[in-house]
C-alpha cells in the first residue's frame, strides 16, 4: 500500500455471474442505517470504487479493464441493479463470494479478485458491507463486459482446485500477544486493505507467497513484487507510524510520494481512513523486520551533492536541465508538491522498474481533501534511453541513497513494456546541458550556466533582488517560448528601440543585470559577462542573422484582448500563489534560498523589466505557467487561455514593484509599447 499501484481486483472481479436470489426486503431503521454507513467506511477500507469504476463510468458499475498475465478482465457491475448488477444477492451468495471466490451460480471467481485477503473479514463487517452495497449505492444498469482470458485459463474449473491448494478461508484472528491497535492495522492489512495483492510476490500458480508474516514463507508477505509494468515496492520499509499514515492521507512523506494507480488508491480508498485506523496500520507495518530490499536503504541523513557528480558529469547535468526546477539540486523536492528523490524509497528499489516507468510515463499526484490540485509531471519520452539512463542512475546513488546504476537497455525494456514511442521531433531542439562536456572549453560553458540559473548566489553585488536568469529564461534557456538562448546570439549587435541605439550581446545581459535583476552592470570584460556569453554562443548553433529561430521568445498574444483584473485576481489565487505566494512574496527552501521567485515587492524585477510589460508577461504566462500543470514535456507547463493569462499578468504585473531609475532614457526615438509601465 506504501508505493504505487492500484490493487489488481479490489474488492473487485466481483460476482459476475447475476441470476440471483431477492435482496433482504423492508425500511431499514436506525440500526440499519448505522449498519450501512459503516458498510460505506469498510468500502473504502476495500477500496471498491477504484476497482469497479471504470474511466468516465458511473461509481460501482464496473467495466475497468484489468491485465494480467494470461489475458484481461473487467471489473464487474457490484451496484444493487436487479438485472445487470448484484441486487438479487443473497447475504449467503455474497459472502461465499467475498471469501471462496464462487459466484451465485456456482463458477469460479478468477483470483484478480483478492478473496484470498477477504477470507480475513469478520462477520459482523462482511454484513455491513453487504447492506452498504444493497441500500447505500445506486443502482447503475450496465451488463458486465466479456473477458478476454487466453485459453487454457478461459476455462475456470481448474480453480477448483487453486481454491484447495492455497485458500484459506479462516477470517483473521488476533494476536493475544500484540496491542490491539497492532491487530487492527494488522486486520485491514491482511484483510479488506489486501495489500498483498500487490507487494507479495506470486508463486508459479500466481498465488501470494504468504497471507501473512506468520510461517516459513512469511519473510514473502509484502516483501516487494512486480506487477504489469510497475514493482511495488517492499513495505518492510522502515518508516515510522506517523511517516505510514501521512503517506495514506496525504499520499505522500518524506521518503515517498504515490506514483502510478496508487494516487487513486489514495484519492478513492486510504485519505478517507480513520486517524485511528491509519495509525493502526502505521504501528503494523512499521514493526514488519527489514528485507533483502529494504535493508539496504534504511532512511539516514541526506547528504549534499558533490559539484563534480553535478556539473561534470552526464547524469548530473542531465538532472539539473530536466529535473532540478521541481525536485531541486539538493533532491529534497518541495514539501507538499513536489516529491524528495533523496532517501526516497521507491528511487532507490532493488528493482528500478517503477523509477524509470514514472521517468518514461509521467507522474499525478494523489487528489485528497487537503490537497486538493493534482500536480504533474509529464512522461521524459523525449530523451533517449541513454540519457534517461543516465539521469535515473544520477538519481539512485546521490545524496545517500543507496540504488544500483541502470543501463540503457533496461529503460528501453521498461520503454517497450509500457508501450512509449520517442516523441516525434519537433522543429524547437531542446539543446542538452550533458552535451558541452564534450566540447574544449566545457569548464566555462557549465560556469556559464550556473551563472544563469544560480545568479543571486554567483553575482551577490550584481543581483539586487532574488530572481535568477533562470526565472524567465526556463530550463538555462532550452525551452520553447521561455524566452530561449537557442540561435539568439546571431542576432547581436542589433538595434534596440529601447535603447535608441545598436548594442551588442554584453549589452543585452546588463539590460537584464539592471532591469529584471534590479541589479548592476557586469564588468563587460569580466571572467563572469565571459562565460555567460560563452555559454549563449553555445547554444546558438548553426543559425545566423536572417534565418529564422523556431520557439523564439516568449510567444504571442492578441493585444486586443481587454485584461479583466478582478478575474485575473482569482486566477493568480487559484493557480499561481501555491508556488509564488498569496502577496507575491515567492517560495523558499527551509535555507532561505528561493525555491520560485517575488513577483511583486521589493524583490521581483522592477518596472523597466520586458516582463514588467502586461502583453509580454502575459505571452509568457500562456506558454510556460503554470508548472506541474499539464503534462507538457518538460516542466508539465500551461493550461490557461489567452484570456486568462492576460487577466493575470495584468493584475501581477501592475502590483508594487521597485522603480527604474534610467526610465526617462528608455524609447529616445519613440516606439514605446502602449503596455509599458511608465
Amino acid at each position: 500500500m506504501a508505493c504505487g499501484l492500484k490493487i489488481v481486483g479490489c474488492v473487485g472481479m466481483l460476482l459476475s455471474a447475476l441470476s440471483m436470489s431477492p435482496v433482504f426486503a423492508g425500511t431499514p431503521g436506525a440500526r440499519a442505517n448505522e449498519q450501512v454507513r459503516g458498510g460505506e467506511y469498510l468500502a473504502h477500507l476495500g477500496d471498491c470504487i477504484a476497482c469497479h469504476t471504470a474511466k468516465d463510468g458511473k461509481s460501482m458499475a464496473g467495466g475497468l479493464a484489468m491485465k494480467t498475465p494470461f489475458g484481461v478482465i473487467y471489473s464487474t457491475n457490484i451496484t444493487p441493479d436487479v438485472q445487470t448488477g448484484i441486487g438479487n444477492y443473497t447475504f449467503e451468495q455474497f459472502d461465499r463470494a467475498m471469501r471462496k471466490g464462487i459466484a451465485a451460480d456456482g463458477h469460479n471467481l478468477y483470483p484478480a479478485m483478492p478473496y484470498p485477503s477477504f477470507a480475513k473479514i469478520s462477520a459482523g463487517d462482511m454484513q455491513a458491507l453487504y447492506a452498504y452495497l444493497m441500500h447505500g449505492v445506486e443502482p447503475v444498469s450496465q451488463p458486465d463486459k466479456e473477458n478476454h482470458m487466453q485459453w487454457p485459463f478461459s476455462m475456470r474449473f481448474g480453480l477448483k482446485f487453486w481454491n484447495t491448494a492455497f485458500l484459506d478461508e479462516a477470517p483473521y484472528k488476533a494476536v493475544p500477544a500484540k496491542s490491539p491497535q497492532w491487530n487492527r492495522g494488522a486486520y485491514i492489512v491482511q484483510g479488506l486493505g489486501h495489500c498483498g495483492s500487490c507487494h507479495t510476490p506470486r508463486g508459479i500458480a500466481m498465488q501470494e507467497k504468504a497471507m501473512s508474516q506468520d510461517g516459513d514463507d512469511g519473510k514473502y508477505f509484502l516483501a516487494g513484487a512486480n506487477i504489469e509494468t510497475w514493482h511495488a515496492v517492499s513495505l518492510h520499509n522502515q518508516w515510522t507510524e506517523a511517516e505510514i499514515a501521512k503517506f495514506l492521507k496525504v499520499g505522500h512523506n518524506s521518503h515517498a510520494s504515490a506514483y502510478g494507480n496508487m494516487t487513486e488508491v489514495v484519492h478513492f480508498s486510504t485519505q478517507h481512513f480513520k486517524d485511528s485506523d491509519l495509525s493502526a496500520i502505521g504501528e503494523y507495518l512499521s514493526t514488519l523486520p527489514p528485507n533483502a530490499e529494504t535493508g539496504a536503504i534504511k532512511p539516514k541523513a541526506v547528504t549534499m551533492v558533490k559539484e563534480v557528480d553535478l556539473y561534470k558529469t552526464r547524469g548530473g547535468l542531465g538532472y539539473v536541465q530536466f529535473c532540478s526546477t521541481c525536485h531541486q539540486t539538493d533532491g529534497r523536492g518541495v514539501d507538499t508538491f513536489f516529491p524528495p528523490l533523496a532517501n526516497n524509497s521507491s528511487v532507490q528499489s532493488e528493482d528500478p522498474t517503477s523509477v524509470i516507468h514514472v521517468v518514461l510515463s509521467g507522474w499525478k499526484s494523489a487528489e485528497t481533501e487537503q490537497a486538493k490540485r493534482a500536480f504533474f509531471m509529464p512522461g521524459y519520452n523525449q530523451l533517449t534511453d541513454q540519457e534517461l539512463a543516465e539521469i535515473v542512475s544520477f538519481v539512485r546513488t546521490q545524496w545517500g541513497n543507496h540504488g544500483a546504476p541502470v543501463t540503457a537497455k533496461e529503460v528501453r525494456k521498461v520503454r517497450e513494456a509500457v508501450g512509449i514511442k520517442a516523441a516525434e521531433p519537433s522543429n524547437f531542439e531542446v539543446l542538452r546541458f550533458a552535451g558541452m562536456l564534450s566540447n574544449p572549453n566545457a569548464d566555462q560553458l557549465i560556469y556559464g550556466m550556473r551563472l544563469m540559473t544560480e545568479t543571486k548566489t554567483l553575482l551577490p553585488k550584481q543581483v539586487g533582488d532574488e530572481l535568477v536568469c533562470n526565472s524567465c529564461h526556463l530550463n538555462g534557456g532550452t525551452m520553447e517560448h521561455a524566452a530561449p538562448y537557442v540561435g539568439i546570439a546571431a542576432l547581436f549587435p542589433s538595434y534596440a528601440p529601447r535603447a535608441g541605439k545598436i548594442i551588442d550581446f554584453k549589452d543585452r545581459v546588463n539590460g537584464c543585470m539592471r532591469r529584471s535583476m534590479n541589479g548592476n552592470p557586469l564588468d563587460k570584460d569580466s571572467r563572469e559577462m565571459l562565460a555567460m556569453i560563452a555559454y549563449m554562443d553555445n547554444m546558438k548553433g548553426n543559425f545566423k542573422e536572417g534565418v529564422a529561430i523556431p520557439g523564439r521568445g516568449v510567444g504571442k498574444i492578441d493585444k486586443s484582448i481587454v485584461p479583466n483584473v478582478g478575474n485575473g485576481k482569482k486566477i493568480y489565487k487559484d493557480q499561481c500563489a501555491a508556488c509564488h505566494g498569496d502577496k507575491g512574496e515567492g517560495m523558499k527552501q527551509a535555507d532561505g534560498r528561493y525555491v520560485f521567485p517575488p513577483l511583486w515587492g521589493q524583490q521581483s524585477f522592477n518596472i523597466g523589466a520586458g516582463i514588467a510589460k502586461t502583453y509580454t508577461a502575459a505571452a509568457f504566462v500562456k506558454n510556460n505557467m503554470p508548472i506541474s500543470n499539464t503534462l507538457s514535456f518538460p516542466l508539465g507547463q500551461g493550461g490557461l487561455t489567452d484570456q486568462q493569462a492576460v487577466d493575470v499578468a495584468e493584475y501581477y504585473t501592475h502590483m508594487p514593484r521597485p522603480d527604474f531609475a534610467d526610465k526617462s532614457r528608455d524609447w529616445p526615438k519613440g516606439g514605446k509599447p502602449a503596455d509599458a509601465r511608465y
